[in-house]
């Protein structure tokens, strides 16, 4: 058995390794024991780092923060911490907290404050425990009032009732509340800290692993998931639609900076109307590629019968004798105008059509923090053709899911665009919708407790309308997850102003974390936006590194290869 001080080193040795180094601590290990592969050393912490959930529901400010300055106090202990508004959090989370902390005012006639009102509604509806849940309520108030704290009294209550624990009894704070919020949260963290010391993570005797070859799964697996949250990221007056889905799926395995494939299935109405049509019934099989599948399943998921290209709609107009060059026809328009009923045309019509191809969404969540849930962040594609307004097919498709709807899902590995050690530090461009890549590095680093610094550059078009995730984004920067912010928004001043004008105003900063060994990452639209941003990176590189264009060039193709730059861009 290890003293307390070896298990402590052990202890922060575990937390702060990366897998690799993990890997080669179990062979070293290994060698010594003259034992082979073992599968011990997962099972060597004397007792996991905790995890804590900070919530808060405000509406002055003093709670969020009040929240802010102890999640900083937490981290600097380096316990593992999450910041999140009441009106933000996810109910269903609840059951799944170990320890939770809240932090709520109370207004009114004794009342929870607006954006703490849905989560204090859900505790005291019945029908669920909360067994596992160690939890402690900071209550701001007014003693002139008569009822002072009550908010933050009922929700103690309720949370006891449900099941919980109280980590420490609740403080109820005045006006002057600085002082004895933080001596109370340092009780908090002594207890918290206690329970890592008294439950230790289970350990196994190490057994022999006998490492033989594995067999390569044919295809990818198929997910079934299950949407938990679906809400439209812009506000109201945006010209864009940018989607939040969340996804749980039990068995999942992905890392940040993967992607997930979705195969979209067709319109019902339109699938529903082209049955009408034709007359023909939803069960009648046919024959595409030689594979026999039901009429209704060929429409509903299997082809693409919206947007058909040039050659589709030659290959189509071949068939029935018509001139459809040029034609902005969907397969519905061309049966209804043409009065197309025949099965044998139809089913000529069908093996034309292009099969439905996936369409990938790099994720912006990570395992660490998320679990078993997968999120993604997809932009409504929104075009025109002539005078008729349309959607990208699976943008749409995804749009108009709700919660509690089922989705189909693969995970698309990327090799390439993975963290660093923990240590080092990154850099994230990421504009528009390429920011779903870096909310999932993020939540990555500051979940195993990343040690590197993280600068972000995001740019949209107007800051009150399409600032993505802003409520996250700023939590990270006040609780020093995020180290350094640049936004661009284009289209709040007379001159469009982009992430790449930012990458050239910090020039000096950024080529001084590129001399310290910064990785650089970029995520979001290909054309122009990752080339603009190439262009200004050699720029900065060529003016703050005193350099000519060739060697600023050759400065940037080294970042290449030593895999230092990376991009995930479409």
């Amino acid at each position: 058995m290890l003293t307390k001080e070896k298990q402590a080193q052990l202890q922060a040795l575990v937390h702060n390794a990366t897998k690799e180094e993990l890997a080669w601590v179990n062979g070293y290990l290994s060698g010594l024991l003259g034992e082979g592969l073992t599968t011990a050393l997962p099972n060597l912490a004397v007792g996991a780092p905790q995890k804590l959930t900070i919530a808060y529901g405000t509406e002055t400010g003093n709670s969020k923060k009040l929240a802010t300055d102890l999640v900083a106090i937490a981290k600097q202990k380096k316990l593992l911490t999450k910041l999140v508004s009441l009106d933000q959090y996810r109910l269903s989370d609840l059951v799944k907290e170990e320890f939770f902390v809240t932090v709520i005012s109370t207004q009114g006639e004794g009342d929870p404050p607006p954006a703490a009102q849905k989560f204090y509604d859900h505790i005291h509806r019945s029908g669920f425990q909360l067994p596992q849940l160690k939890f402690s309520v900071l209550a701001l108030g007014d003693t002139s009032y008569p009822l002072f704290c009550k908010a933050g009294e009922d929700v103690d209550s309720q949370l006891e009732k449900l099941g919980g624990k109280r980590i420490v009894p609740i403080q109820k704070c005045d006006l002057d509340y600085q002082v004895d919020a933080e001596q109370w949260f340092h009780k908090v963290l002594d207890q918290v800290f206690q329970a890592g010391q008294s439950n230790p993570v289970e350990q196994t005797k190490p057994t022999e692993t006998v490492v033989k070859p594995v067999a390569k799964p044919v295809g990818k697996t198929i997910y079934q998931g299950e949407i938990l949250t679906h809400f439209n990221l812009n506000d109201r007056g945006s010209k864009k639609e940018t989607w939040h889905i969340e996804i749980a799926a039990g068995g999942l395995t992905y890392e940040s900076g993967d992607s997930i494939g979705i195969v979209p299935k067709n319109d019902p109405a339109t699938v529903a109307a082209i049955l009408s049509v034709t007359g023909i019934d939803a069960g009648t099989e046919f024959a595409y590629k030689s594979v026999s599948s039901s009429f209704y399943e060929l429409l509903d998921a299997k082809l693409n019968i919206a947007n058909l290209s040039e050659k589709v709609l030659e290959r189509i107009g071949a068939i029935i004798g018509q001139d459809l060059k040029g034609a902005s026809l969907d397969l519905l328009g061309i049966l209804q105008k043409f009065s197309i009923q025949s099965k044998k045309t139809v089913e000529a019509i069908l093996n034309v059509l292009i099969a439905q191809s996936p369409r990938l969404y790099t994720v912006s969540s990570s395992p660490a923090a998320q679990g078993e849930e997968v999120h993604i962040t997809v932009a409504r594609d929104i075009f025109w053709i002539g005078e008729e307004k349309k959607y990208g097919r699976c943008s749409d498709f995804l749009s108009k899911h709700q919660v509690g709807d089922q989705l189909s899902f693969f995970v698309q590995k990327n090799k390439r665009f993975k963290l660093p050690a923990h240590d080092k530090d990154v850099i994230m461009i990421g504009p528009g919708t390429g920011i779903a890549a870096f909310r999932g590095f993020l939540y990555e680093r500051e979940a195993i407790g990343a040690t590197g610094r993280n600068w972000l550059f995001f740019g949209e078009q107007h800051f009150a309308t399409d600032f993505l995730y802003q409520t996250e984004i700023q939590n990270w920067f006040a609780t020093g997850v995020l180290n350094k912010a640049e936004l661009a928004f284009s289209r709040d001043q007379k001159e469009k102003i982009y992430v790449q004008h930012r990458i050239k105003e910090q020039g000096a900063a950024l080529f001084e974390w590129l001399e310290g060994g910064a990785f650089v990452y970029i995520c979001g639209k290909k054309d122009p936006m990752s080339t603009d941003v190439e262009n200004a990176l050699i720029e900065v590189i060529q003016t703050h590194g005193n350099k000519t264009e060739e060697a600023a060039k050759a400065y940037f193709n080294e970042l290449k290869d030593k895999h230092r730059y990376h991009k995930d861009v479409y």
